[in-house]
């Protein structure tokens, strides 16, 4: 084949896009998520986002024959080796294995992530107070370890590091209202649908990241830090409309309409398409949340 067939070729490969994975591991099973773009005119590149961690860039993917491969180094994950990823491509489905860096093999299979474009502008029911000061009754703990979670003087408070927190119900696109605190060096997140975390922590100072306080994790930098700092109450607005999010953080907009392109490390699964709940990370550190109310869209 001639290099402007295998460009031409390669511009038009099958695998370029986002795939929802859903991965077999050792007596789990686990989200995952690979986006495949074209760089030039033959160079295929990509992002991962594994069961943790944050989108890490793939710097070649091979794809030939509706095989596809790519190995990347490891991020959070035990072991040194590169992790490496092999897969089919048929019917418009993916299947295939990933070799982990301390050696495991991992079965997976994906498809296509959905666009959720929404045809019309959302048309917002009635507001509904997921905690107000008195009762967790709408939440309940996820598997992972032993709830530390309780309402302290009002507030919605885990303790210590333990189990995450979710919502029993599940919904689709909202504007979603809440107040945290964070002690110094506090770590957290708002996971939107289960899927999307917005990252709550006692940032550092100088150029935002997406990792940072405000960003969406891994995908979406803010384009300012408006932290207050620790010890103190801030404040989220945030409205998700299909892919789009919108995120207020103490009065200010810093991201504004822009595009999720995938799930973050953390996800409860990968069916991006389907209703999610709203969960609190608390896994981390000590956080204390309050004034948490939702108004889900009419559909």
């Amino acid at each position: 084949m001639s290099v402007s067939a295998t460009a031409g070729a390669q511009a038009g490969a099958p695998i370029i896009g986002r795939w929802d994975l859903t991965v077999e591991g050792s007596g789990h099973t686990y989200p995952s998520w690979v986006e495949v773009s074209l760089s030039g005119h033959s160079t295929l590149v990509g992002r991962f986002v594994g069961g943790g961690g944050s989108a890490r860039p793939i710097a070649k993917v091979t794809f030939a024959n509706d095989r596809v491969s790519f190995a990347i180094p490891p991020q959070w994950e035990i072991g040194a080796k590169d992790m490496q990823l092999e897969g089919t491509l048929a019917n418009d489905t993916l299947s295939g294995t990933i070799i982990t860096p301390n050696g495991e093999t991992h079965r997976f299979t994906g498809k296509r992530a959905p666009t959720l474009r929404r045809s019309a502008p959302p048309v917002w029911g009635a507001p509904i107070v997921l905690f107000g000061g008195t009762t967790m009754n709408k939440w309940e703990p996820l598997p992972g370890g032993a709830s530390q979670w309780t309402v302290r003087n009002g507030l919605l408070t885990n303790v210590k590091a333990g189990a995450n927190l979710a919502t029993k119900d599940k919904f689709t696109d909202f504007k979603l209202h809440l107040e945290f605190r964070v002690p110094k060096g506090g770590n957290s997140g708002v996971y939107l649908r289960g899927r999307h975390e917005v990252q709550v922590e006692d940032s550092p100072a100088g150029e935002p990241l997406s990792t940072h306080l405000g960003g969406i994790y891994g995908f979406l930098v803010p384009n300012e830090l408006v932290s207050k700092g620790p010890g103190v109450w801030q404040t989220y607005d945030i409205t998700l409309i299909g892919r789009r999010v919108t995120v207020v953080l103490n009065g200010k907009t810093i991201i504004a309409d822009q595009t999720i392109p995938g799930i973050t490390g953390g996800a409860l699964d990968s069916d991006e398409g389907a209703p999610g709940p709203i969960y609190l990370q608390g896994d981390h550190t000590s956080v204390e949340y309050r004034n948490i109310r939702i108004t889900p869209a009419k559909h």
